[in-house]
C-alpha cells in the first residue's frame, strides 16, 4: 500500500487530484483497501491514484464523487489530469515510467523505447503505421525521444534491460540505423547508466517466451507490471502477479549473458552492421 505522500497540489492536475482524493478518503475515515472495495478495485490502485502514478479515468472519478460525496469535484477535474500525448494503450505506462525509481524490462522483439535513437524510433513508428502522415510520425518520434530524457539524470531511474538477441539482429530502418542504435546502447552501458544483458538464441526456451514485460518500482506507491501487445497494453498492480513476474525477470537475468559479455556482443554487432557483415 502507498505511504502517506504529501503531494504538492500546484505541481500538476494529477497531484491536485491525488492530494484531494487522500483528503476526501481520510475525511470519510476509509482505508485505501476499504475505498477500493467500494469501487471494485484494489487498495493498491487507490494508493497509486493518491501518489499520482496513475491517471484518474472518468468512470472512477464519477464513482469517487458518489462514494466520497465530493459534489462532482473529481468528475469536473479529471479531464485535465487524464490528458496524455501518448496513445491510450500506453499512456498510463508512460506516466508511471516517468515516476519510477527502478525499471526492469524484457524486450523480445525490438529495442525498447527508453534505449532508442531518433532514427530507430522513426523506423519503428513508420513500420507501426505505413500510411501515417509524416507529421504524425514526427510527433510520435518526438514523444518517444522525450521519454528517453529520463536517462539524462545520472542515476534515476535505475534501468535494467534484458534484450533478446532477436531485437539486436532484426534490421530496423537500415544497417546504418542499427549500427547507431547498438552503439547508443553500448555507450549507455559503458557509462554504467543502464544495465543491459542479452538473452542469446542458444539459451533456448525460456520463461518469458510469451512476450514483453516491464516491472516498475516507486518511492511512494506499490510496484506495477506492464504487459504490451500489438496496439494494446495493460498495467497490473496485483501483488501476487507482480511477484510472479519479478521471479520471471530474475530467471531471465540468470539465463542471459553477463553485462560484460552482453556489451561485447552488442559492440561486435554494431561493427558488423557498420561494415555490412550482419548475417
Amino acid at each position: 500500500m502507498a505511504g502517506p505522500k504529501d503531494l504538492d497540489p500546484s505541481s500538476s492536475p494529477r497531484a491536485l487530484l491525488g492530494a484531494e482524493l487522500r483528503h476526501a478518503r481520510e475525511r470519510k475515515e476509509l482505508s485505501q483497501e476499504q475505498l477500493g472495495q467500494r469501487l471494485f478495485v484494489s487498495g493498491s490502485f487507490i494508493g497509486q491514484l493518491e501518489a499520482g502514478t496513475r491517471r484518474m479515468r472518468l468512470e472512477f472519478a464519477r464513482m469517487l464523487d458518489e462514494v466520497l460525496e465530493t459534489e462532482g469535484f473529481f468528475t469536473r477535474n479529471c479531464k485535465a489530469a487524464a490528458k496524455s500525448k501518448y496513445e491510450e494503450a500506453f499512456a498510463d505506462a508512460a506516466d508511471a515510467e516517468a515516476q519510477a525509481t527502478a525499471i526492469r524490462q524484457y524486450a523480445p522483439l525490438l529495442i525498447p523505447g527508453l534505449l532508442q535513437t531518433p532514427a530507430y524510433a522513426r523506423a519503428v513508428n513508420r513500420a507501426y503505421d505505413p500510411t501515417a502522415p509524416e507529421e504524425t510520425i514526427d510527433e510520435w518520434t518526438e514523444g518517444r525521444m522525450e521519454r528517453t530524457r529520463l536517462l539524462d539524470h545520472p542515476t534515476k531511474p535505475m534501468l535494467w534491460t534484458v534484450l533478446d538477441e532477436a531485437a539486436l539482429r532484426r534490421e530496423t530502418g537500415s544497417r546504418a540505423v542499427m549500427a547507431e542504435a547498438l552503439r547508443h546502447i553500448a555507450g549507455l552501458a559503458g557509462r554504467s547508466r543502464v544495465i543491459v544483458q542479452v538473452l542469446p538464441f542458444n539459451a533456448g526456451a525460456h520463461t518469458a517466451m510469451m512476450g514483453a514485460l516491464k516491472l516498475m518500482d516507486f518511492a511512494d506507491a506499490p510496484p506495477l507490471v506492464y504487459f504490451e501487445g500489438v496496439r494494446t497494453g495493460r498495467l497490473e498492480d496485483d501483488p501476487a502477479t507482480v511477484a510472479q513476474l519479478r521471479f520471471v525477470f530474475d530467471l531471465l537475468v540468470a539465463t542471459a549473458l553477463s553485462p560484460q559479455k552482453s556489451l561485447a556482443l552488442i559492440e561486435a554487432l554494431a561493427q558488423d552492421y557498420a561494415h555490412e557483415k550482419h548475417p
